[in-house]
């Protein structure tokens, strides 16, 4: 490695000694000094990875001079220390890393090298589905459904972390994966070969960026890019503009962690931060607990920056502390936080920002989000109003589909039983031994759930003493409220017991049925079959509250229309009122024994309540005993039957995992890039498409492509698991692509789901059957799309699905960054319309052959021309999306995958 600047040096903390390369090397020449703290990591990154090929002399000077409000277009490459994963976007890594073995045999290469070069951590949280609840046994029952159901994804995942190195996994029931990296598996500061380093990750998830709230910087990047970077290589970007976020005042009594997120997403969703970091700063944050700081960090994606990063301080050293860290990892982070400036201390000058918004946080109030976008905050004492407005829509639609607003007959049996006087939006249904009605704005699902919230004890202890102040008189939650709890780790347990709130959370119907992600992925589990045929057929608009940071269309649950974000005591307040069409602030959540109103305001902890349960009931021991055998797992895992070898042995029969055929008659030599013609489009889609809609992770339908794959399989409907649980099967996973069954393709008119139209015999059929229908014509394909196209979770499969189905461009308004980083990692060409252009101002139907020319290397911008079938021609401009030199030789190779194995093939 060079050192241009002479910044390698020593640092000695106590007995110990290590490399470090100093930052104030280049002070005196660029005053680094004022530099943000995200920003003197990535200088830091750069000198230590110097070696005048990847990382120059010329990089870091850009770095160290780095001009807050200049719009950058240097390219740096970043080299992160260590990559983490959860089992959804995890297995179909490991599956590729498995396929590049074979396909490195093939080109003659040595298999051994596709191999982890820096430690790749897995933790499977994603596959837990809420199947059971409300009993004393359903974390027991749901753990075996999960194990039965994933045991051949969970036996190849054993398989990989005994045949790569420098890969370990958490099994499963042990916690959430971002909390579990935020509570065991962080540095902060590194120590490897001697040398101290800050640590910094990429993750299979978006929700990665969870840890900037202990001081380490990372972030959310597709399987694609996260392969990549096991495998030595760095992940190329534009130097990053940061926008400060400044922080005054404390929260007032009555508001969490989660209001303040929720007021956070809000104000930079509307400043514009996508593809910016974003780092907070100022006094404020001497008030703020870390696990506030994590719940801020943890939404980065939902307000759209790359990060959301907090500086090292005092409160990071007591949380480390907490969290059961050694005395000696401890010491280092403090010494060398201090001797980088990478240290905040109350009253010092500001760094240098790009922009800057302020908060002060004694003005929050109450929130929520929703009914499908997180960054759509509602106050509390506003939430009736919105849901009167919002529930008018699909108001209308019912009655247009209806025809007319009548009275509806007797359904008779199945529990649900509607009288001669039943009104439309409201049915009367008989379930465990109650009769009720269940009405428009009813509380389905009431879900204590996520990353976001459960690492949070300030929330979760209010959760529990509000559930004691409302079980202390007398109320109870309604019979159509499916509650649940799951915890982020197990040390949550510990201390909700020794608090002595779980007997009172569970009285109400929170018992915990997982350590895992359940509601917020949409491994919400089934709702009662009384509830679900009631919703169904009078086509209810049904609603959800949960702690979680996505509520978007179809992600929760395919029965619910509306679903709502808010605190753990908030969740547990709807589930006591079921339902959202009246206001918590004004109207009462029950009645006690006497029949008297209890208001929320009567339940509500006081913040010197949780603070004192706080101290009395979380200790550090917890963490240590949590986490002291973190990767042995339980007897199902260590019971499990494993593959052996350092090549996988594909089953044909597996339903699962199977060798994908991304790298089938591979080359070693790419071909040229060539232009687009004859293509025809696949989906006309509008705003805000999220990865959710491109490749959902939920419910598998029986009568979907992937559904009727799986049942010629022999697989039953009610084994089909989730797409999130079968990615590491690409005959599902591309069946699966844009099968939202909430899309809605305007190629498809009056359909919601995977439905479009063959061109040019304009006959309605499934996505999938028309892409293969495509590809036996060797016909290319265009998706066309408005603006924030790929929106939400680090999808890899949204990209390999829409390359599979023979997609060659998506051309959008916008794109969200990991999105268009999957697809340019996957080989397709992301376009954006010129600024004043859009679907419909140049006139596009969907209908027209498309051909894209001036596509080579380096191009800024192509030429389209669509041609409809009667002739006529429209030509329009579009931009280029490839943003640096290194993603242009990921394209010209067909995705970052291949390029990275004739790479390692070239070099053996």
């Amino acid at each position: 490695m060079s050192d241009s600047f002479s910044a390698r040096g020593t640092l000695e903390v106590g007995s110990q000694s290590y490399t470090m390369y100093r930052l104030s090397a280049l002070e005196n020449d660029y005053q680094v000094s004022r530099l943000p703290y995200s920003m003197k990591i990535l200088l830091e990154n750069l000198l230590r990875n110097e070696n005048g090929k990847d990382v120059t002399a010329e990089d870091i000077k850009a770095v160290a001079q780095w001009d807050a409000k200049a719009e950058q277009t240097q390219e740096i490459a970043f080299t992160p220390s260590r990559v983490i994963l959860q089992d959804f976007t995890g297995v179909p890594a490991i599956v590729d890393l498995a396929a590049m073995r074979d396909a490195m045999q093939a080109l003659g290469g040595d298999p051994d090298k596709i191999n982890p070069l820096s430690p790749a951590e897995l933790v499977i949280d994603h596959s837990v589905m809420v199947d059971h609840f409300a009993s004393d046994d359903a974390l027991d029952l749901n753990a075996k459904i999960e194990f039965d159901r994933n045991k051949e994804r969970y036996a190849f995942l054993r398989w990989g972390q005994g045949a790569f190195s420098n890969f370990k996994v958490v099994p499963p029931d042990t916690g959430i994966v971002h909390q579990v990296n935020l509570e065991y598996l962080a540095r902060v500061i590194f120590d490897r070969d001697g040398v101290a380093y800050p640590d910094t990750v990429v993750g299979t998830d978006s929700h990665t960026t969870m840890i900037n709230g202990v001081g380490v910087l990372g972030w959310g990047v597709g399987g694609i890019e996260a392969e990549a970077a096991m495998l030595g290589q760095p992940i190329t970007m534009l130097i990053p503009q940061v926008v400060g976020f400044k922080l005054s005042g404390k929260l007032p009594e009555g508001t969490t962690a989660t209001d303040l997120v929720l007021t956070v997403t809000e104000m930079l969703r509307a400043k514009g931060v996508v593809g910016k970091f974003v780092e907070f700063f100022g006094d404020g944050l001497a008030e703020l607990p870390l696990a506030d700081r994590a719940t801020i960090a943890n939404m980065a994606p939902e307000y759209g920056a790359t990060c959301g990063i907090f500086p090292v301080d005092g409160e990071t050293i007591r949380y480390l502390e907490l969290t059961g860290r050694d005395a000696e990892q401890i010491a280092r982070v403090e010494a060398y936080a201090k001797e980088q400036g990478m240290w905040r201390i109350d009253g010092e000058p500001d760094p240098e920002y790009t922009d800057v918004l302020e908060l002060d946080m004694s003005t929050v109030q109450p929130s929520l989000a929703g009914p499908k976008r997180p960054q759509d905050r509602v106050l509390l004492k506003d939430m009736a109003t919105l849901y009167q407005k919002e529930v008018g829509k699909f108001v209308d639609e019912r009655e247009a589909k209806s025809g007319e607003v009548a009275r509806l007959e007797s359904e008779g049996g199945g529990g649900v039983a509607v009288g001669s006087d039943t009104k439309l939006g409201e049915a009367t249904v008989s379930y465990n031994g109650q009769e009720f009605t269940l009405k428009d704005g009813s509380v389905v699902i009431a879900a204590i759930t996520s990353c976001t919230n459960t690492s949070n004890p300030a929330v979760l202890i209010a959760a529990g003493l509000l559930a004691r102040n409302a079980r202390a008189k007398g109320l109870t939650v309604k019979p159509w409220v499916k509650t649940s709890l799951a915890p982020g780790s197990k040390v949550v347990t510990d201390y909700l017991i020794k608090a002595g709130l779980m007997d009172d959370l569970e009285a109400l119907g929170f018992h915990v049925v997982g350590y895992g992600c359940t509601t917020c992925i949409g491994n919400s589990g089934p709702l009662p079959d009384e509830i679900s045929k009631a919703i169904n057929e009078h086509d209810l608009v049904a609603t959800s509250v949960l702690s979680g940071n996505r509520n978007f269309e179809g992600r929760v649950h395919a029965d619910v229309r509306m679903n709502f974000l808010a605190s753990p005591p908030l969740v547990v307040a709807y589930a006591l009122a079921g339902s959202v069409v009246d206001s918590l602030v004004e109207r009462p959540i029950g009645q006690d024994a006497d029949g008297n109103d209890v208001f929320l305001k009567d339940v509500w902890p006081s913040q010197k309540e949780i603070q004192e349960l706080i101290g009395t009931s979380l200790s550090s021991e917890m963490f240590k005993s949590s986490y002291g055998s973190v990767f042995e797992g339980d007897a199902r895992w260590k019971g499990m039957e494993t593959p052996e070898g350092n090549r996988f042995d594909w089953q044909d029969d597996s339903t699962y995992v199977q060798n994908p055929p991304y790298f089938v008659d591979m080359d070693p030599e790419p071909e040229d890039i060539k232009p687009i013609r004859g293509a025809r489009c696949l989906a006309l889609l509008g705003d805000s498409i999220t990865t959710d809609h491109i490749s959902p992770a939920g419910n598998i339908a029986a009568d979907s492509p992937a559904g009727q794959y799986l049942q010629s399989k022999g697989v039953k409907p009610v084994d089909f698991n989730s797409y999130g649980s079968r990615r590491g099967n690409h005959e599902v996973m591309m069946r699966g692509t844009f099968a939202n069954i909430r899309l809605r393709n305007q190629l498809a008119p009056g359909t919601e789901g995977g439905w479009t139209r063959f061109q040019p015999d304009d006959e309605e059929m499934t996505i999938y059957d028309a892409a293969m229908k495509y590809q036996d014509n060797g016909t290319p394909l265009v998706v066309l799309a408005g603006k924030e196209y790929g929106t939400g979770s680090s999808r890899d499969w949204a990209a390999k699905g829409t390359q599979l189905l023979g997609v060659k461009a998506v051309i959008a308004q916008s794109f969200e960054r990991i999105h268009r980083s999957n697809l340019v990692g996957f080989g397709v060409l992301p376009l954006c319309f010129k600024d004043g252009d859009d679907i419909e101002s140049l006139g596009l139907s969907g209908k027209e052959t498309f051909e894209i020319e001036g596509l080579e290397e380096g191009a800024k911008f192509v030429t389209v021309k669509a041609t409809s079938d009667d002739g006529e021609e429209k030509t329009f401009e579009a931009k280029v999306r490839i943003d640096t030199p290194k993603e242009w030789d990921y394209y010209r190779n067909g995705g970052i995958l291949h390029y990275v194995l004739r790479e390692l093939a070239a070099a053996a």
